[in-house]
């Protein structure tokens, strides 16, 4: 490891980021440094600014990605070089805003069918059951399930946090049998080797589910999260129930699963029809 590489390493530490966050900033810095095979400290403003220029027309970077390397690189060079260089305040990436893909209920059943290691389905239907991000679900022990209060502790979720979810008769059900079926006791709910399963060879299991199911949808294993939270949503559940459960910090973020839900859009048919039936010419 290079002594700016360390340094950067040891910042971002300070500074409270995550490992997932420490290692994806790092890669940032270099790539940068590969584009220009030179050390990143001898790179200047206006070769940043020649970067995202190349990031926006010629890879046609989305804005989160350009967003993350922009935190990054400039996270380097104000924070570990010290530099404070205008090109970070001019740099905006243009957001849009995408509606998810959403799974029905028999959707999702079929595709859970389809995996056939043991493991990852009752993983991937835990996930689905509680809302759970891959990240969130891969790392669940035995020790964070509550049978009593049917609860499922969430431990250090996007942004540190702990939260709890509720856990359903039918899925607490299936890690009971799961669980006794494969002697799992203490530690990992999903093991594997010194571990547990990653969130890699989730979604390859899932993404395979996919392809040989009739579900014709372009679904990633988060999309689970997604179907989760607009099933809820159409069975009539508070939105701000939701954002909880799913660990949402602002209410904004939970609030586009509004647009998605075609209950909720039937149900509004229905009610305008119900308030304009009285209009007169």
């Amino acid at each position: 490891m290079t002594e700016l590489r360390r340094r950067m390493k040891e910042d971002l530490q300070l500074a409270g980021y995550s490992p997932r966050t420490v290692a994806s900033y790092i890669d940032t810095v270099r790539v940068l440094a590969n584009y220009y095979h030179r050390s990143p400290d001898l790179i200047t403003e206006d070769e940043i600014r020649q970067f995202f220029l190349y990031m926006i027309n010629e890879r046609k970077s989305s804005a989160s990605s350009i967003t993350v390397y922009l935190c990054g690189i400039k996270f380097f060079y104000e924070t570990t070089l010290k530099r404070t260089w205008q090109i970070f305040d001019l740099i905006k990436p243009l957001r849009t805003k995408r509606l998810p893909a959403v799974l029905s209920p028999e959707e999702v059943r079929i595709i859970l069918k389809g995996i056939t290691h043991p493991v990852y389905r009752i993983a991937l239907t835990t996930i689905y059951a509680c809302g759970l991000r891959v990240s969130e679900g891969v790392r669940l022990t035995v020790s964070d399930i509550d049978s009593r209060r049917q609860l499922l502790r969430v431990h250090n979720g996007k942004g540190g946090k702990d939260r709890y979810v509720h856990l359903a008769d039918r899925p607490l059900e299936l890690l009971r049998d799961y669980c006794r079926q494969h002697g799992i006791v203490t530690g990992f709910l999903f093991p594997h080797k010194d571990g547990h399963i990653s969130c890699e060879n989730l979604q390859v299991a899932f993404r395979k589910a996919v392809r040989s199911s009739s579900v014709d949808k372009p679904a990633t294993v988060h999309t689970l999260r997604h179907s989760y939270a607009t099933h809820l949503l159409e069975s009539g559940e508070d939105i701000r129930v939701i954002k909880d459960l799913l660990g949402h910090t602002s209410i904004t973020t939970t609030d586009i699963y509004t647009h998605v839900t075609g209950k909720i859009a039937t149900r509004l048919h229905v009610n305008l029809n119900g308030m304009m039936d009285n209009l007169q010419p």
